[in-house]
């Protein structure tokens, strides 16, 4: 705990004392007095968690995400015996998207001040899929297969986590060797923090996945979004065998905690159709498991039952379930806070479950949730006759909406009735600090009634969600009433309280530039993006109607249009955390040559923009993002081209669709062999960017 505390306060930090609490319950107490901080706790995640709320309450001091580090407390002001004990045993932390969304380049230094932030939010359960690739081709050359082979079955580093879940091999590939030795070392060094805070990483399991060169003849076939893999038959022995050789590398290399992340099924129903052929599947899964470690735990995400219920019936979810015994099993009710599981399958009967909110699909950097709604989820689910032990996190990727997440987060030891009034005044203040200006708490208040009191819109990426990330194309031609009523659709509140809340951000800023070097300046940035989004979509809707109703493209109406990308993307450029460049200098640290070089410049480009390959546009645009760079670069090219068409679409749509498609494969070809072109960084930096944007988009009545 020491060195969490030189962390997060830095070394002339004042003095903390740390000991033991004995109580029925995860609790914590702290006290201060003439400047010295005792914190009493059950276990280490409770101390973190206290002194973090004594940071918190009494400092005015939070540590989030982008919370610059150490923290500015120079003493420790003095505060009566304070108490807190969770209201659930467990959190849970990350989904296996997060690897590919957020943290696939990370280095040491981001995996420390990221388990840190886990350790003072009381994350006891993070999924850890670090060094996975070094397990299975360790387990898979034991089982006689080459290692040439088994670097093309891992594929891309950057597209791991599918292939973990058993979506997709070989691709982008291959793999580096020198990625899996030097990730093989970042997982033990990672893993050992983690333990040492008393955390119970998951590790990834077996999911019948296999290389088709392990067993020729013996393996089915089935796909995900056009990639084909091979699955065993669980009914044959080589399938426990491979579970059992791979819990047997894993613990031999990583250690292991008895918890093992393991989805068989998802987004592919089983490749038999027989009830009974998913709890064939689960037997031998925990058979081969069990074989090496006799107290293993199965977590189990339960996205399938959501997203494939027309398959996943509820007596085919209680078959499956009921194949495992219920001290074998943790059930992740995933997407919670939009579709629960729990309340359409009675809790999960007997089984042991956590509660998880989902919200972000694919890093999508759009400011949106329903703050309201996930807490009254939660606190519904507590009042369950099967409560869950636990509530987690599971974004596809973090680094966005982080009010929501530390909400979320805050539900495990805490119990929010209203937001507004209950919540949010503790998030400001810690969030800017003791003396934070009213107009912050004001501006958070009117953000929770419009960006985040989503209640009545399905966050989901399988839908609507603006035009400056969506592909561009003819066919709302046709249908401007729609592409208008889908504009209006993503308005569900009040203009003027956005632009308000705004206004209150960018003034306070300029009361207290300071602020913005800190989360105020992602804010504004967040801010600034849920705006630009909305008036970018209503004024593609306006070239649409003026298009369609009259035959003819109006120059001003694209120069209009076209102009709010090039403001938001010169905004974005005043935050590192906002440029797509980041993104590709992490990925390019880990490169030894320049072949690997190539790789990851590769797999860091691919996923953000056509995800497979160009002109394969099933998965296209999915983990987009409002980022400098993509969004000058990329989007902004390809509305170009998109209005260079207008004229044509007019009287030929069909021919001017093919010309649109060919211009398009090409813009992204240029973008995975050149990647983003360099974003300027405004002088006048975010506060006096915002003040500019809000005053072109801010003072009309309507986007």
């Amino acid at each position: 705990m020491t060195g969490l505390v030189t962390r997060i306060l830095g070394p002339a930090h004042p003095e903390v004392h740390f000991g033991s609490l004995d109580a029925r319950k995860r609790s914590f107490e702290y006290r201060a007095e003439a400047g010295v901080l005792t914190v009493a706790a059950t276990d280490a995640l409770a101390a973190a968690v206290g002194l973090h709320t004594y940071l918190r309450r009494v400092c005015a001091v939070a540590v989030g995400w982008d919370t610059p580090r150490p923290l500015p407390v120079t003493a420790f002001p003095d505060a009566p015996t304070t108490e807190g004990t969770a209201e659930t045993d467990h959190l849970y932390y990350l989904n296996f998207c997060t690897q590919g969304y957020t943290s696939a380049y990370w280095d040491w230094e981001d995996w420390e001040h990221e388990t840190d932030w886990m350790a003072l939010h009381g994350v006891t359960m993070p999924l850890t899929l670090l060094g996975h690739e070094a397990v299975l081709l360790d387990a898979y050359t034991g089982l006689g297969l080459d290692e040439s082979t088994l670097l093309r079955f891992l594929g891309g580093p950057g597209y791991l986590p599918w292939q973990y879940m058993g979506n997709l091999d070989g691709f982008p590939g291959p793999m580096p060797s020198s990625w899996v030795d030097g990730h093989l070392a970042l997982a033990r060094r990672v893993l050992e923090r983690q333990r040492s805070f008393g955390m119970t990483p998951a590790l990834p399991g077996f999911t019948g996945h296999v290389p088709a060169e392990l067993a020729p003849g013996r393996t089915r076939t089935r796909t995900w979004q056009g990639f084909r893999t091979h699955v065993l038959d669980p009914a044959d022995p080589l399938y426990a065998r491979v579970a059992e050789e791979i819990t047997r590398s894993q613990t031999r290399l990583l250690g292991t905690d008895h918890l093992y992340a393991i989805d068989p099924f998802i987004e592919m129903v089983p490749v038999d159709a027989d009830p009974a052929f998913p709890g064939a599947v689960a037997r031998a899964t925990l058979d081969g498991l069990t074989r090496v470690d006799p107290n293993a735990v199965w977590a189990l995400q339960a996205w399938p039952f959501s997203y494939q219920r027309d398959f996943w019936s509820d007596s085919r979810v209680n078959a499956f379930l009921d194949a495992v015994p219920d001290e074998r099993l943790l059930v992740l009710d995933l997407w919670a806070e939009e579709d629960p599981q729990w309340s359409r399958l009675d809790s999960f009967g007997s089984k042991t479950w956590v509660w998880c909110a989902l919200l972000n699909f694919g890093g999508r950097t759009d400011p949106i949730g329903d703050l309201q709604g996930a807490v009254d989820g939660i606190n519904a689910a507590k009042a369950a006759g099967n409560r869950p032990v636990g509530l987690g996190l599971a974004m596809e990727a973090t680094r966005n909406n982080p009010a929501f997440f530390e909400l979320v987060a805050d539900q495990a030891w805490t119990r929010t009735g209203d937001v507004s009034r209950d919540w949010l005044p503790g998030f400001v203040r810690g969030r800017y600090g003791a003396d934070a200006d009213p107009a912050l708490l004001a501006a958070w208040r009117a953000l929770n009634a419009t960006v985040y009191g989503a209640a009545e819109l399905r966050i989901f990426p399988e839908q609507f969600n603006g035009v400056m990330t969506a592909r561009p194309g003819y066919a709302d031609l046709g249908s401007p009433g729609r592409v208008r009523s889908e504009a209006a659709g993503l308005v569900w509140y009040e203009w003027s309280d956005l632009v308000g809340a705004w206004e209150s951000l960018v003034g306070a800023a300029e009361r207290s530039p300071g602020l913005a070097d800190g989360p105020l300046g992602g804010d504004l940035a967040d801010v600034a993006m849920a705006v630009l989004a909305r008036v970018a979509d209503h004024r593609y809707a306006n070239l649409v109607e003026a298009a369609a109703g009259r035959s003819e493209v109006p120059p001003e109406g694209v120069e209009r249009f076209l102009r709010v990308f090039d403001d938001l993307d010169a905004l974005l450029a005043t935050r590192p955390e906002y440029r797509y460049s980041t993104w590709e200098a992490s990925a390019r640290t880990w490169a030894t040559d320049e072949t690997e070089l190539r790789a990851l410049r590769d797999n860091a480009r691919r996923i953000l923009t056509v995800w497979t390959t160009s002109g394969d546009t099933v998965l296209d645009d999915y983990a987009a993002r409002l980022w400098a760079g993509l969004v000058g670069g990329y989007y902004r090219p390809r509305w170009k081209a998109w209005a260079e068409g207008l004229p044509l679409a007019l009287s030929d749509r069909s021919a001017a669709s093919a010309e649109l498609d060919r211009k398009l494969t090409g813009i992204a070809e240029r973008f995975l062999a050149e990647g983003a072109p360099q974003v300027p960084v405004p002088e006048e930096g975010i506060v006096g960017r915002s003040r500019l944007l809000l005053d072109r988009y801010g003072r009309s009545g309507a986007p």
